[in-house]
């Protein structure tokens, strides 16, 4: 292999659906045979792609479907998809958590995994114990684990309650230990699912900062999945894109997070109706240029909105957040019941916002629309959110410069009512 750490050989994997086996004696029994005999599962041929959005038309399904590509030592490779893509399963495999049903995987050293909160924990057993246990079970000496055993603590933060037992931890505090252990025992690839999820904000920091010193400082392997597009460009030189099961695109992790955008931002112009119809409610939004409904770095961008009130509000909130295609808040612009004397009375009204030219460089953005009452609800969903990519380049139509990146007094004059008219009662 080289200076290959792990290589995927069409690795496959499929699963029943509904039930375990495959649903009768006589099939489980011919399957049975056929594996003894050396000969292929004669039930491979019939399974279905992983398409979560369709209905299942057989029993079977691919989890993953022909997964070949290489990892070279000292390398963090970042693996994202949609929900259902493979991920998970993909990791499971190479953790040894189950079993591909065709090809195999070829690894080189010792393989340290955290898949969810508390993988490998014993409930029961303290923290300690438990970080002794781990250790032993990837081959470390007890004088190896002991040498890294404040390190882990201390990274973790749960000196406190190392001799208590992890089943009274809560899930941060136990994924904290689950991640300090994988990362300070020294394995020679580290295999990290989106768990990273549940720590705070300051423990995500130590967490991203610890992985960039296993891949450059000691040269170790890194597989990362995560839906944070920022920690991954941030973290990976090379990343892997899954659809469905399949690798769809892979090569430098930038191109493949624009790949993944393109595959799900699609959606500039929301028709139907989000949030509830006795209380606050989005009916229409949109998002235009000035050319041809193109954007480019000197487009004016307009924003539309038609919201219904069904009840007067004293808390009301309308308005969006404005974020990168890698999930970077970028800014945020509203009608705030708090900020203003006046109060809504119940109707449908449209709302229409500008973000000036040049002040949002090229790349991709979405839009999360916030129609809520303050502190009680959100009625607005993901269903609703709207995406458009900037170009470099010229509109032709773009006349003004805005010298400075304040989003927020672009979009949304002192004035509010320039932006809201009220069309219904």
């Amino acid at each position: 292999m080289g200076n290959i750490a792990i290589e995927f050989d069409n690795v496959s994997k499929q699963y029943a659906l509904g039930s375990i086996g495959t649903g009768t004696l006589s099939r489980d029994l011919n399957r049975w045979w056929a594996r003894i005999r050396g000969k292929e599962d004669p039930y491979l041929r019939i399974g279905e792609v992983n398409d979560r959005s369709q209905k299942a038309m057989g029993n079977f399904v691919w989890a993953l479907k022909d997964i070949n590509f290489k990892v070279e030592r000292g390398e963090v490779l970042g693996i994202i998809g949609k929900n259902g893509a493979g991920k998970s399963t993909l990791l499971k495999i190479l953790s040894r958590v189950t079993s591909p049903t065709t090809g195999c995987i070829r690894a080189k050293g010792r393989i340290a995994s955290l898949l969810e909160v508390g993988t490998g924990f014993h409930p029961d057993l303290t923290g300690r114990e438990n970080i002794y246990m781990n250790g032993a079970i990837m081959g470390m000496t007890k004088h190896e684990i002991t040498r890294k055993l404040d390190e882990i603590v201390d990274f973790a933060g749960v000196e406190k309650y190392i001799d208590t037992p992890v089943k009274r931890y809560s899930s941060g505090m136990t994924v904290r230990l689950g991640f300090a252990v994988a990362a300070h025992l020294e394995p020679e690839i580290l295999v990290v699912d989106e768990v990273l999820a549940v720590g705070d904000a300051e423990f995500q920091r130590k967490a991203v900062g610890k992985m960039q010193d296993v891949a450059k400082g000691e040269g170790r392997t890194v597989l990362f999945v995560s839906h944070n597009m920022g920690s991954m460009q941030q973290l990976c030189r090379k990343g892997v894109l899954l659809e469905n099961g399949s690798v769809a695109f892979s090569g430098i992790m930038g191109e493949v997070i624009n790949a993944y955008q393109r595959g799900i931002v699609t959606q500039r112009e929301f028709t139907s109706m989000d949030g509830d119809p006795n209380v606050l409610q989005l009916l229409y939004a949109s998002i235009d240029s000035n050319h041809d409904g193109m954007f480019y770095t000197d487009s004016e961008i307009r924003v539309y909105m038609k919201v219904k009130v069904a009840k007067q509000i004293s808390s009301l909130v309308i308005g969006f957040n404005l974020y990168s295609s890698w999930g970077y808040p970028l800014a945020r612009t509203d009608y705030n019941d708090s900020q203003n004397l006046t109060t809504l009375s119940p109707g449908i009204y449209e709302l229409k916002f500008v973000i000036l030219p040049y002040t949002l460089s090229d790349g991709g953005y979405h839009i999360v629309f916030d129609i809520a009452e303050r502190n009680v609800k959100r009625y607005t969903t993901e269903k609703s959110n709207l995406y458009f990519t900037v170009l470099p380049g010229s509109s032709f139509f773009g006349n003004r410069f805005c010298e400075h990146l304040n989003i927020k007094s672009s979009l949304f004059r002192e004035d509010w009512l320039d932006f809201l008219r009220k069309v219904e009662e």
